[in-house]
């Protein structure tokens, strides 16, 4: 049991293309693919390709 290590959720924020605006927020697990998704953009009022990044 001693020595293991688990990985913690970590915020990552989903930024829009367009604008460059911090939209959304996520938790999850460290690992894997960047996400990149179409999401919805107030700003420029319609859905745009949001990519992950890590603040």
């Amino acid at each position: 049991m001693a020595g293991r290590s688990k990985k913690k959720a970590e915020t990552v924020f989903l930024v829009c293309e367009e604008t460059g605006d911090y939209n959304y927020t996520l938790r999850r697990k460290p690992g894997g693919e960047k996400l990149k998704l179409k999401k919805y953009c107030p700003r420029v009022r319609k859905h745009t390709w949001h990519n992950e990044k890590k603040k």
